[in-house]
Parts: structure tokens; C-alpha cells; sequence
């Protein structure tokens, strides 16, 4: 492959790594906006984001939280409808209260009135003993309009706090995130969500401050956000956190230290009341909202907080891994390159899931992985691709000259370069005596009935003997022995060579006298001379030739001619006796000095192999 060849492979590799890189930051940053749909790329990070997870395994909540559940028991034992009366509810609070239950997360809607007066009143004395009870409001928005839904009164004043409960799905519906705070355009206020609301009762802090897209300020540390989103550190799937029926709690059923100094949430567990939700550990079995929230606040009160970088880092990360990739697949060994990708991609992952399971940081492992397999796998396939095409090229071109083994021997050439070099070769010219005047009496298609079956039968035995053509000069044959592929033997391989070619001139006489086309004198002469010869690739870009230059080959010709002089077929030069003379026999001719020759040449006949 020349220069020209590889740095245009080396281009088209470049440019496709960058097609990649735009294709998966395209898909990956812009694709999901337009389409609104999850991109393929998404999906697949979701997906190990959760696989990480799962892979991490169930841990023990960090926090003292349970939750008393409005489940299907609770609901059959007492026989109410739902929604329960608010009396009812006021049992369970000062249950909880009377347990010493240090903060209670109430997740029951409160923005109407009980058809029982006195429920209203049961319930807001129960959240008055208490203190330390947080409920739930919302922020409703259609067009132009905002719908702000708070606890009826008596309730506001009564309860410790209250805060949103957004609970966000993603793309592909499963929750892992929830909205970290609202602001409301109706009364000018930030509204938080609840988890930081109840985390702030049970510390005793001031509440979160600073709320920006990417981060706010709660307890003197930054609560790294996502676009005003709060991702949630899942300790494991549903029932992670211990369960407490309510009508249980209600009856007195569990000893004070239950509840004691913990962070209690009452919520709806029954599939029947739908606040459950697919989360990444389980999306059969589905988590109740209530349990979500407790892994929030749990979040909250660990500051194991799932930090993802920005997308400007993400796109960085990407770059890097990209050009990681490019010095990746300069590696001239195809199967190297691939070892050292999948060997990376392990180690990127390695290096991920550690950062995402102990550190929370959660860089982006897909695009990356998928930038390093295809930002290796494409420029390979490409390079096999012009390696293909070389190959063909090769053997169109050397199909020419040399027999199909050897052709097979240069394409595993690595460099097309190393052919372009000065070479001791053996040298054949082989020529057919008088064939001008001899063509004169034929036809035109007589000629070419003759010459190329003859031309056709040299070749074969020029190839046979590992012989490269290197072009026909009208019924003229040279040949070179030694290049492409060395042979340390070249010179009695030229001889042997001319020797079988003239048995086959012997063989194709016969036919053509046996045929009628031909009964007058067809016969060649051979010289072959050793010397040292510029081999390799000459010519123009529309043209390339696989050639030799130099006197060796002025010197075979002359050698040729003089077989006209002496009236014999095979004369060999002085240089290659001295090699062959041990398994050929010859007879010394003369020593004759060629036009253009400072030294005399010595000339042998070639009378047959000892």
C-alpha cells in the first residue's frame, strides 16, 4: 500500500471515528428532544444505570424510617371505603405520637372536607399533639392556569410542614428521580419536595435554600440536582424498608420502641389505591410511593447523592474516549486492536460501576462503551474493507505476471513499499526466430492462433518454476527469477525454465503439424544472464507495471540475440555458470565484450541437467 493509499485509509479512518462521535452525540443530547421518545442510546445507559444497581445489591437504609401502610388487610379488617375517615386517621397519629415517633410523614390527600365535621377536628388535634407531622401538597398547571392544592383548614396550621411530592418517570416510565422543589407563581414561593421537608423536622435544620437547576443547599452541603431533579439512591426493591399494617398500629398491636424516635410514613401500599410505580430494582413488582419517598429522605439524611455530570463533561468524556479510540486503531494488527478495545471497554466498566456504586458518581458508561466499540469496529471494518480491495488489485495486477501461489504470498505483504528494492535476479528474454517474416504468410487470425496458446503455454511454465513475466514485447518473453517472492536458487530456476520451455515448444509443434495449421520451422532462443537489477512498481496512476530495470537486462537480450549467431537455443552468461555449473551441463562458447560493456562476457551453451 503506498504512501498516498495509507494516509488516505488513515483520512477515511478519522473521518469515521468523527461520524460516530456526531451520530452518538446527536442521538444521545438532540435525538430524544426531537422525537420525544427515548433514544436506543438512553435506553441502553437506564438500563445499566439499573443493571449497577441490581448488581450492587439490597443495603440496609441508613436511617431509622418505617412505614405504617395502608395495605389490603388494613382495608379489609376495618371495612372502610376509601378514603378513611379522618377519625380513623387520628387513631393512627396519636398511636404514633404516643410511641414517641420522632417525625411522621403523612401521605394521605387532605384538600377536602371529611363528611363527618368532627373527623376534620379529630384529625388536626392528633397533628397538634403530635408536632411533628408533614404532609403533601400540590402545584397543578393546564395552559395558562396554576392550581395551587393545599390542606384544608384547620390543617396548615397545624402541621409541621408540607411539601410536594413529585414523583418523575423517566423515558422509559421507571421512576428514579423525583422534583426536588416547585415554584409557584400563584403565592410568589418555592415549595420543596416533602422528603427534604421531613429530613429538615428530624434534624432540626432550616430548610433548603438556594434552589437552582443543578444543585441546592440543604444542611450546610450542595444536593447536586438534574435539571432541577433529585435522582434517588434506591437501597434496594420494594419492602426494603420494614412494613407496619395501619389497622395494626391503630389497635396497639406493636410496643412503643416500633416507633420511637423514627421517621414514620403513612402512605398507600394496596395496588387497588395505584400510588405504586416501576423503580430500577423492580419493574414487576412495583414500589408504593410511599416507599419512594423513604428512600429520598434516606437519600437525604446518607448525602449519598447520585451526582451526574453536565452534559458539557458528558460530551467531553465522549471526545477523549474518541480519540482514545482513533490511537487505538492506528495499531497496524486488526486483532490487537480489538484485544486492547474490549480489554478498555472491561476497564471502563470496572472503573464505572465502582465510581456509581461507592462514589455516586454517575458518568455516562454507554455512549462511551458504544464510542469505543464502534469508534474501533468501523475503522476495522474499513480498513478490512481497503485491505479487500488492495488484495484484489494485487492480484489483478500480479495475476499478470506471477502463478497464482505467489500471488497469494504478495498479498499477505504488509507493505506494498518493501517491493520497490535493488535485487541480485536472474534474468530470461525469449524470443521466436523470424517470426516477422513468418507472421507475413499468415493470416491475422492464424497469427494470433499460434502466438497466444504459445504465449499462454511459456507463461505457465515461466510461473511453474516460481518465475514472475515480466512483459511481452510482441513474440518476445522476459522474465525475472529471485522477486517478488525470494529465491535464494533464482539462476537454475531460469534455467530449468528455458530447458522445459523448449520441451513445451516441442509438444505445441506436434499439435499444430498434427492440426495442418502449421507445417514451417517455429523455434526460440533464450539468453539468461544474473545481475543486479532496481525491481518494483513503475508507472503512472492509470498504469502500473511490476518491472526491472537495469543492464542485467539489456545483457539477457544481447545473450538472446546471439543464439541466432551460434545456432543454439539456450546460452547462459559467464555469472550464472558460475552458479549453475554444478547441476547443469554447459559448454564455454566465447567471451564476447557487448556495445555498451566495459567487461567481456563469457558464454555458455546449456547442453542439459547433469
Amino acid at each position: 500500500m503506498n504512501n498516498k493509499t495509507i494516509q488516505s485509509s488513515r483520512n477515511s479512518r478519522i473521518g469515521l471515528i468523527i461520524f460516530v462521535i456526531a451520530s452518538l452525540i446527536f442521538l444521545d443530547r438532540v435525538g430524544s428532544r426531537l422525537w420525544e421518545l427515548p433514544t436506543p442510546i438512553e435506553r441502553l445507559e437506564l438500563y445499566l444505570v439499573d443493571a449497577a444497581l441490581r448488581l450492587r445489591g439490597t443495603q440496609t437504609p441508613s436511617a431509622p424510617i418505617v412505614i405504617v401502610t395502608i395495605d389490603d388487610n388494613s382495608l379489609n379488617y376495618t371495612g372502610y371505603h376509601w378514603p378513611w375517615p379522618r377519625t380513623y386517621l387520628a387513631e393512627i397519629i396519636n398511636a404514633l405520637n404516643n410511641a414517641g415517633a420522632r417525625v411522621i410523614g403523612f401521605d394521605v390527600m387532605l384538600f377536602g372536607s371529611d363528611p363527618d365535621p368532627a373527623g376534620d377536628q379529630a384529625l388536626a388535634e392528633a397533628f397538634e399533639n403530635a408536632g411533628n407531622v408533614v404532609a403533601v401538597m400540590n402545584i397543578f398547571r393546564s395552559a395558562n392556569t396554576e392550581t395551587l392544592e393545599l390542606p384544608i383548614t384547620p390543617y396548615p396550621e397545624v402541621l409541621a410542614d408540607m411539601g410536594i411530592a413529585g414523583i418523575l418517570a423517566d423515558n422509559d416510565a421507571i421512576i428514579r428521580s423525583v422534583q426536588a422543589y416547585d415554584h409557584s407563581a400563584y403565592d410568589d414561593r418555592v415549595y420543596f419536595n416533602w422528603a427534604f421537608e421531613i429530613t429538615q423536622a428530624y434534624l432540626g435544620v432550616d430548610p433548603p435554600q438556594s434552589p437552582a437547576l443543578d444543585h441546592l443547599v440543604f444542611n450546610s452541603k450542595i444536593v447536586p440536582l438534574q435539571n432541577g431533579r433529585l435522582s434517588v439512591n434506591f437501597n434496594g426493591p420494594p419492602e426494603t424498608f420494614t412494613y407496619y399494617p395501619a389497622f395494626q398500629v391503630a389497635l396497639g398491636d406493636y410496643p412503643a420502641e416500633t416507633f420511637k424516635n423514627k421517621i414514620v410514613l403513612i402512605g398507600a401500599t394496596s395496588v387497588t389505591l395505584q400510588d405504586i410505580y416501576p423503580v430500577p430494582f423492580s419493574t414487576s413488582k412495583r414500589m408504593p410511593g410511599i416507599e419512594i419517598t423513604a428512600n429520598v429522605v434516606d437519600t437525604i439524611l446518607s448525602g449519598d447523592y447520585i451526582d451526574i455530570p453536565s452534559p458539557a463533561v458528558r460530551v467531553l468524556i465522549l471526545i477523549f474516549t474518541a480519540i482514545f479510540a482513533w490511537l487505538i486503531s492506528r495499531r497496524r494488527l486488526p486483532g490487537k486492536a480489538i484485544i486492547i478495545m474490549f480489554g478498555s471497554m472491561v476497564v471502563y466498566g470496572l472503573i464505572w460501576f465502582f465510581l456509581f456504586t461507592q462514589r455516586q458518581w454517575q458518568f455516562e458508561l454507554a455512549a462511551p462503551e458504544l464510542m469505543l466499540l464502534l469508534g474501533i469496529l468501523v475503522p476495522s471494518f474499513d480498513e478490512a474493507l481497503n485491505q479487500e480491495l488492495e488484495k484484489r488489485r494485487l492480484q489483478k495486477l500480479f495475476g499478470q505476471f506471477v502463478s497464482p501461489e505467489i500471488v497469494s504470498q504478495l498479498i499477505k505483504t504488509p507493505d506494498i513499499l518493501s517491493l520497490h528494492k535493488r535485487a541480485n535476479l536472474t534474468i530470461l528474454f525469449s524470443d521466436i526466430r523470424n517470426f516477422t517474416n513468418l507472421s507475413e504468410k499468415l493470416t491475422p487470425d492464424e497469427v494470433v492462433g499460434m502466438l497466444n496458446p504459445y504465449l499462454d503455454v511459456m507463461t505457465k511454465v515461466v510461473h511453474k518454476h516460481g518465475g514472475t513475466v515480466d512483459k511481452y514485447i510482441g513474440d518476445a518473453i522476459v522474465a525475472f527469477f529471485g522477486e517478488p517472492v525470494p529465491h535464494p536458487d533464482h539462476a537454475i530456476r531460469a534455467v530449468r525454465t528455458a530447458m522445459e520451455m523448449r520441451v513445451e515448444l516441442n509438444k505445441l509443434r506436434k499439435v499444430w503439424l498434427e492440426e495442418g495449421r502449421f507445417d514451417g520451422i517455429f523455434d526460440i532462443g533464450i539468453g539468461i544472464h544474473s545481475g543486479d537489477v532496481f525491481v518494483g512498481m513503475i508507472g503512472s496512476v492509470q498504469r502500473l507495471n511490476y518491472t526491472v530495470i537495469g543492464d542485467a537486462v539489456n545483457t539477457a537480450a544481447r545473450l538472446q540475440d546471439q543464439t541466432k549467431f551460434h545456432a543454439w537455443p539456450i546460452l547462459i552468461s559467464g555469472q550464472v555458470y558460475n552458479i549453475v555449473k554444478d547441476e547443469i551441463a554447459a559448454e564455454f562458447v566465447e567471451e564476447r565484450l557487448f556495445k555498451g560493456k566495459q567487461e567481456p562476457i563469457r558464454i555458455y551453451k546449456v547442453l542439459g541437467i547433469e
